[in-house]
């Protein structure tokens, strides 16, 4: 367990980190950062933010002088940096992200735990997309197998002509063929270094474009039958990886059950409802597992929950929404504002 004081160390300096900070600081623990790029939103709110390489030995050592613990809050730090740090001092274990980052591999690890991703397969060249179409048929979607998000690295297929048609980048990829799904939605659990998990109420959630636009609670009849299967895997996942902290699986409603889609080894933008609408939020939980302290409740404390993310230009007007009751904004901090670009988001909150 953690003493009050001690400094938690996090890779990565977007708003997932920016509001982990926060909530650290709340139990009275200091935070740095570390990341060489992008608008470190996250360096506002750390005592002090490394601005350098993932590959830089030396840097990397000055910030774990610095860290009693470390964790990270994108997926796409790479593992041989994780890696870099003892294994009893950085949570969650790094082969969580050795699973998360390519697709192919995530998905052979899930069927392996009985979980059912979509019809899927492994794409090495244009030959290889074509028979894949041919065999899933379309429509469907290429991905880069690693990197992608938020609709990054994702071409849909709407027939074998749009397959012959692409060009595909010269990454490796995987081709998923098409889900008829009712309803999205996500699994996040907490998981303590005692292996005890706590679930939160899952959240439909609605995406544009790739994106995560909206989650709401509750999630309504597609949804909620489907939950207890969706975290029965999750658990199992939460396992398998020795895991501790915040994880969060996607998955699809639909007539066959729940169908995985991905998973993320992190909070999670369609958690963050849970500031304001649960008992202990995803951030500080994921705080207090990689400290070693109690996992709070996890409860919802609202009737209904509506989140909303802020995209683009949208951000210079979030303040009228503060006009509406029980509405709480979240402004991330991006000096740079474009089009597509996650700048906050806002929770609407219904109460007895």
């Amino acid at each position: 367990m953690l003493k009050r004081g001690s400094t938690i160390g996090i890779l990565g300096g977007g708003q997932l980190g920016r509001m982990m900070a926060v909530a650290a600081t709340q139990l009275g623990y200091r935070c740095i950062g570390y990341s060489p790029e992008g608008d470190n939103v996250a360096a506002e709110v750390c005592e002090d933010f490394f601005t350098n390489r993932w590959d830089d030995q030396a840097a990397l050592a000055a910030f774990a002088a610095r860290c009693d613990v470390v964790t990270w809050e994108f997926e796409n730090v790479p593992v041989a940096t994780a890696r870099a740090f003892p294994s009893d001092k950085i949570f969650p274990d790094p082969k969580a992200l050795e699973t998360a980052q390519d697709r192919l591999n995530e998905k052979r690890f899930i069927e392996g735990l009985g979980g059912k991703p979509a019809a899927y397969a492994k794409i090495d060249s244009q030959s290889d997309l074509e028979a894949a179409t041919d065999r899933l048929g379309a429509p469907g979607i290429v991905k880069t197998r690693r990197d992608g998000y938020d609709g990054k690295g994702q071409w849909r297929i709407m027939s074998g002509r749009d397959a012959a048609a692409l060009k595909l980048p010269d990454v490796p990829a995987i081709y998923e063929g098409f889900v008829e799904f009712d309803a999205e939605f996500s699994v996040i659990l907490v998981r303590a270094q005692d292996g005890e998990i706590r679930f939160w109420d899952s959240s439909r959630n609605v995406h544009e474009s790739g994106v995560l636009a909206a989650s709401y609670l509750p999630a309504g009849e597609a949804v909620e039958p489907q939950v207890e299967q969706a975290r029965k895997l999750a658990g199992q996942v939460a396992d398998a990886l020795g895991y501790v902290g915040v994880l969060t699986l996607e998955f699809f409603a639909t007539h066959e059950g729940p169908i995985f889609n991905e998973m993320a080894p992190r909070v999670h933008n369609s958690g963050h409802w849970t500031i304001e609408g649960a008992a202990t939020s995803q951030f500080e939980n994921h705080i207090r597992a990689v400290a070693g302290l109690p996992l709070g409740d996890t409860r919802t404390t609202a009737n209904a929950v509506d989140m909303r993310n802020i995209i683009g230009r949208d951000i210079e007007a979030a303040h009228a929404f503060l006009a509406d009751a029980d509405t709480h904004l979240h402004d991330y901090g991006k000096s740079e504002v474009r089009e597509g670009r996650k700048m906050g988001h806002l929770t609407r909150l219904t109460r007895a």
